[in-house]
């Protein structure tokens, strides 16, 4: 009778993504995973998340604490194609604490567009939106890859994006980088 009582053992899953994900972006990304994996028939909680964060400010990378009941292996695998399946960079891993175990994982590649914020002409900033590029940006990636995230510096403002291939986002977007007078002195880095 009293065996109701006991208490279920439970473990906990860091899955550290190696995204640029602001703490709404990755929130945002936590219920949707929830969602999914509830949709898969596996009862997991979101117990907690974070964020890395570089010198200058700029997001490195983010954790997502995951907590179920039973066992690791079959969980562990689970929550990582789900989350390959929504956004999961190469360069991701699952750490299973009660196994003191990493497994790295993921597909997606990671697209840094780097807005020059001082230099380019007054007019410039005035006439142009960094809305504008996201908007575009997400546009012109559709199918292809999306925008995930952002950071705003004090010398650039960030567009992070994340598809299955860098060099195929890379030439879709650069006649857009090209042409629009904001994206001046722009730089693209292959984050993941």
């Amino acid at each position: 009778m009293f065996g109701r009582f006991k208490k279920r053992s439970s473990s906990v899953v860091v899955v550290t993504l190696n995204a640029r994900l602001q703490p709404l972006d990755r929130a945002a990304l936590e219920d949707a995973f929830e969602a999914a994996m509830k949709q898969r028939g596996q009862e997991i909680r979101v117990v907690g998340g974070g964020i890395q964060m570089a010198a200058n400010g700029e997001i490195s990378e983010c954790d997502i604490e995951i907590e179920f009941d039973g066992p690791s292996d079959a969980r562990a695998e689970a929550i990582s194609e789900t989350l390959t399946s929504m956004l999961a960079p190469k360069g991701s891993s699952l750490h299973l604490l009660d196994l003191d175990r990493r497994i790295p994982f993921g597909a997606h590649e990671g697209l840094a567009l780097y807005l020059n914020g001082t230099d380019l002409a007054d007019e410039v900033y005035r006439d142009c939106d960094s809305n504008y590029v996201y908007a575009e940006c997400s546009r012109l990636l559709e199918g292809l890859g999306i925008v995930s995230s952002h950071w705003q510096g004090p010398h650039e403002t960030a567009l992070y994006m994340y598809g299955w291939d860098f060099k195929a986002m890379q030439e879709r977007l650069t006649p857009f980088l090209q042409e629009y007078p904001l994206c001046q002195q722009c730089r693209v880095v292959q984050i993941a």
